[in-house]
């Protein structure tokens, strides 16, 4: 059963859930208008350990932001996506990665004065299942884990539900054209799917990968498969670093930038750098494990065409990819898409958006064009020399 020290405990969820309200935040936001803002702060960053937090662990392993003249304190972990957001929400850090829909949550359902920057990285996230089980249709009757509510995970996860004909509950007992979704730790899924607990998780890798390795598991969709190059976690900062320190903030756009570039490139290093075996022990994560998302074997691709986990191979979609750009289809389409989606707790916030609106609001892209321009644009990642691009979902 799930723990209440573990990452991403039930009680991390109820904590999050009471923060990200206007009454919830206000007074850790009190507290940091409250100090005294020094204007030569270092980097302060925020993670979970989890792959989605790659760009701004490079950077700092790799010394990019001293690379750019910035001071900067090593990385602080945290256990739960409560403790990032309220670290976040006093100042304590001041750059984090957040979950796509938490931004939307964070800025809207509470208020917060902060705006995503950056992409954090692309895909990175697949649906695993019981060895048993073979299509999502299977699902049907059983139990599947998800992280959280305002994930990019549960929003595709009830996509593909939705297409298979299946229902969603939470009731404990589904009916067989039911799937009852059930909160857990990424780490507590692992044992919990070799237990039987449950039929199946969604979830960031490298959780995925660990199932497959240890033999308890497979993987039975990858989400960029079903969405074509989405994006998962965002770099977050607050308003006014961005515009009370401009050229503060802009280098460290430019480091994180310049760090998906480099892991890009060296995606065997990555997965030394962030693994135990490293001496900044940035994450728990075995060198093996993080190895198949980052350096995926040869024949991994045709295993997975095979068993139905990849139906779009002319996607070419990595494991999990690096770009910084923030396009605004995205960010409109999530909304729209989170509007389909069931969720847990006040929504109002969530009904009443405009996607076009947020799309606009919640993104500052300034600071990544510039840092983009620095390096050869979009061309240097592989993508087309323009600023829009078409959303492409099929389950």
């Amino acid at each position: 059963m799930p723990t209440e020290d573990s990452l991403f405990s039930r009680r991390d969820i109820m904590r999050l859930a009471t923060l990200l309200t206007a009454s919830g935040a206000l007074p850790f936001l009190n507290a940091r208008a409250a100090r005294a803002q020094d204007p030569d702060a270092p980097v302060k960053i925020g993670y979970l350990p989890i792959t989605d937090a790659t760009p701004l662990l490079v950077a700092h392993g790799r010394g990019f932001f001293e690379a750019e003249g910035l001071k900067v304190e090593k990385p602080v972990m945290f256990r739960g996506w409560s403790q990032i957001v309220e670290a976040f929400l006093a100042g304590q850090v001041n750059v984090v990665h957040l979950l796509s829909p938490i931004t939307v949550w964070a800025r809207y359902g509470s208020q917060v004065p902060a705006k995503v920057v950056a992409w954090n990285h692309t895909s990175g996230s697949g649906l695993t299942a019981a060895n048993d089980i073979n299509s999502v249709a299977e699902l049907g009757g059983k139990t599947v884990a998800i992280p959280y509510w305002y994930s990019i995970h549960n929003v595709v996860l009830q996509k593909l539900l939705r297409e298979n004909g299946l229902k969603i509950t939470t009731s404990g007992s589904p009916a067989p054209d039911e799937v009852n979704l059930s909160l857990m730790s990424p780490a507590d899924m692992v044992p919990a799917l070799a237990s039987g607990q449950i039929a199946g998780y969604i979830v960031a890798e490298p959780f995925n990968a660990a199932a497959e390795i240890n033999g308890i598991g497979k993987v039975l969709r990858f989400t960029g498969d079903v969405w074509k190059d989405h994006a998962c976690c965002l770099v977050f900062m607050q308003e006014d670093d961005l515009a009370n320190r401009p050229e503060w903030s802009q280098k460290v756009v430019n480091a994180m930038v310049k760090a998906q570039l480099w892991t890009r490139d060296n995606r065997a290093e990555t997965a030394q750098l962030l693994s135990s075996a490293d001496p900044q022990k940035y994450t728990p994560h075995s060198p093996e494990i993080l190895a198949r998302v980052l350096t995926p074997a040869e024949t991994d691709e045709a295993e997975y065409i095979a068993s139905g986990a990849i139906k779009h191979p002319e996607w070419r979609d990595q494991r999990i990819d690096f770009q910084p750009y923030p396009f605004p289809s995205y960010t409109a389409e999530l909304v729209r898409m989170l509007k389909e989606t069931e969720v847990a707790g006040e929504r109002g916030f969530l009904d009443a958006l405009d996607p076009d609106f947020v799309a606009r609001d919640l993104v500052d892209d300034s600071f990544v064009k510039r840092a983009l321009a620095e390096i050869g644009g979009l061309p240097a990642f592989g993508l087309a020399d323009a600023w829009t691009r078409e959303e492409v979902l099929q389950a």
